[in-house]
């Protein structure tokens, strides 16, 4: 039934409220009727002289506001900065220090009297001062660590477990002990070194710079064989900070070697050979990175050996029952340049085993 006014058959398709008005969604707002490109004349306007009801209005200026322009050129700014620091940095990178030299001290000890054997090399051990050492790697022990001002926790351990690395390659293996290689310890040193390195195993010399046995300890495989694989080891590790790019570790090593006579069966008789070393490294964050260290002092006491031995390219044990040959060590030419001054010294006699 239709609402007042309504035809008796409901209102007329298409009168208003009558039908779905597909058009009753739309909201003609402001901005859309400006927008428009065609604008009908005004009432006032028809009555002139026109004769089309719309006129054609000119675009709109679509113009940016200021804060997008501001926002727009900061972008801009920012890439070509950026773009600029990229192809030239105003910063300098730091040039990388040099490394310095290896300086080396190897001081002979030659025995008071004649030195004592057995062919139990676990006898003699237990009859010296190295009876409480403990064996191989195990004697190097690895100190607390605490970060410092310049470096962290991590590149302090790294330091120092790359300086057992060296004492372990250097000292321990035995490719190395018996003069086969220097490879391992060569690969733990840092390249700027290398060269001296090579040259001292080229070309020793006794100038306090290319003496292999200052870089590592090798003994004479003309003169002595290892009896015990099992080498005594005792000492400390310490690192500190040299200065703000590089950190130190300072290694104090005793290391006690069995050994024979070479060439010679198990059942030849056994001495002990004692080597004390001081070695100091420096590391800086190349070398952390790499697992590489600088060598820079090697102090080395050694014996039992003869004063009148060279022991710059291999370290010539005094055997069991053997004693230092008479006359003291080699002479030093006070008018000779570039070379280093011998010195000897004694092997106590608290330091050989009491067999």
């Amino acid at each position: 039934m239709g609402g007042p006014g309504d035809p008796p058959e409901g209102p007329l398709e298409g009168a208003p409220g009558g039908g779905e008005d597909e058009y009753r969604s739309v909201v003609f707002d402001e901005s859309f009727v400006r927008a428009a490109r065609l604008q009908e004349f005004s009432a006032q306007e028809r009555l002139g002289d026109h004769a089309p009801a719309v006129r054609r209005r000119p675009p709109m200026r679509r113009n940016l506001s200021r804060q997008a322009v501001i926002l727009v050129l900061l972008i801009a700014m920012a890439f070509g900065t950026a773009i600029y620091m990229g192809v030239r940095h105003p910063y300098e990178t730091p040039a990388a220090q040099p490394t310095e030299p290896l300086r080396m001290t190897v001081i002979p000890l030659a025995p008071q009297a004649q030195v004592p054997g057995s062919t139990n090399p676990e006898n003699l051990y237990a009859h010296s001062p190295a009876a409480q050492f403990r064996i191989g790697a195990e004697g190097i022990t690895m100190p607390v660590t605490r970060r410092t001002e310049h470096f962290s926790d991590s590149q302090v351990v790294t330091a120092l477990s790359t300086a057992k690395d060296y004492l372990v390659a250097s000292a321990l293996a035995p490719e190395v002990l018996n003069g086969r290689s220097v490879r391992p310890a060569r690969m733990l040193l840092d390249p700027q070194q290398l060269d001296q390195f090579d040259q001292s195993f080229a070309r020793p010399t006794a100038d306090g710079r290319h003496a292999p046995t200052g870089w590592l300890v090798r003994f004479d495989p003309s003169r002595a064989r290892l009896a015990d694989t099992k080498v005594r080891v005792q000492g400390t590790l310490q690192a500190a900070e040299y200065d703000s790019r590089t950190l130190e570790v300072t290694a104090e090593h005793t290391l006690v070697y069995a050994l024979r006579p070479a060439g010679s069966g198990d059942k030849a008789k056994a001495s002990l050979f004692t080597v004390r070393r001081e070695l100091h490294f420096r590391f800086d964050t190349d070398d952390l990175r790499t697992h590489q260290a600088e060598l820079v002092v090697s102090y080395v006491q050694a014996g039992p050996l003869a004063c009148s031995e060279d022991s710059t390219n291999h370290l010539r044990p005094l055997l069991a029952g053997q004693t230092a040959k008479e006359g003291g060590p080699a002479g030093t030419d006070p008018f000779a340049t570039g070379g280093a001054t011998a010195l000897c010294g004694s092997l106590a006699q608290s330091a050989q085993p009491k067999v």
